[in-house]
């Protein structure tokens, strides 16, 4: 008998890897992930078997040949996976590919990281339909714009860079891009520094109808106390990120989904 699952890239630069850490203030922990609600196909490191999703999630998952990340500490993926899968019923299967620091040129056709992304997801797809799963829907979580933000990236360019890379996604079988939007630089003086990029990406949820926002809380959370550096949150931040993106998420997909649904292998 199959079983049927939700596939999702969890995508973007180190707000998606997850940098939380816990304090006194905020003792929060990573959630775990509810029996049932979500496993991990780790394509670099076991591609042969799925696990239990556990943070820091993907922490095994660095390719020297493509995107490799080892300062993982702590993300949103499982506040996100419990909230999505409460909201649908369906379990998520979770694949690995963030890189902090990284800006939206690094993420275009025929480089490393969206070249590795993309085959991670693909792998995945082709192992879930080889063993007895079925995958209803393929999907992105995508954070990522602080980097351009401090490379001063044009906004034509960015926009133009996003809808590219959107664009190989959907070519490699996904179906839609769940965004979660940046927050605030927490520097004194630069309090105002990311502002336009979150323009931009309101404006690419409004504009293109594959892409849906799904969290703006971390622009609250400088205000809050809840940023434990310049760029980063305490783990508090991301299970709260986490949980509204994952419960917007199934809102949408409740709403939408069947129109979008998919059976077939995705593509290589």
């Amino acid at each position: 008998m199959q079983t049927t699952v939700d596939l999702f890239l969890f995508a973007g630069q180190s707000n998606m890897a997850g940098r939380g850490i816990f304090c006194e203030r905020f003792p929060e922990r990573a959630p775990a992930v509810l029996p049932g609600a979500g496993w991990e196909y780790r394509a670099v490191s076991a591609p042969g078997r799925l696990f239990p999703i556990t943070e820091p999630f993907g922490i095994y998952e660095n390719n020297p040949d493509g995107i490799h990340e080892n300062l993982k500490t702590g993300s949103m993926v499982s506040a996100f996976v419990n909230a999505y899968s409460a909201g649908t019923h369906i379990p998520v299967v979770g694949v690995s590919a963030s890189k902090g620091g990284s800006v939206m040129a690094e993420w275009q056709p025929g480089t490393v990281y969206l070249t590795d992304a993309l085959n991670r997801v693909v792998a995945a797809g082709n192992w879930l339909n080889q063993n007895e799963y079925r995958i209803r829907h393929t999907f992105v979580l995508w954070c990522q714009g602080e980097s351009d933000g401090d490379a001063g990236t044009e906004k034509e360019a960015y926009l133009q860079g996003f809808n590219r890379m959107l664009g190989a996604m959907l070519e490699a079988g996904v179906e839609r891009l769940f965004l979660v939007r940046i927050g605030q630089c927490n520097v004194e003086g630069s309090f105002a520094r990311y502002e336009p990029m979150m323009e931009w990406q309101e404006e690419i949820a409004k504009t293109n109808d594959r892409v849906t926002m799904v969290s703006r809380l971390f622009s609250t959370m400088r205000d809050r106390g809840l940023m434990k550096d310049a760029f980063h949150y305490y783990q508090a931040a991301y299970n709260e990120a986490g949980t509204e993106a994952g419960e917007n998420a199934a809102d949408y997909v409740k709403k939408h989904g069947r129109e979008h649904s998919r059976t077939e292998e995705i593509r290589p």
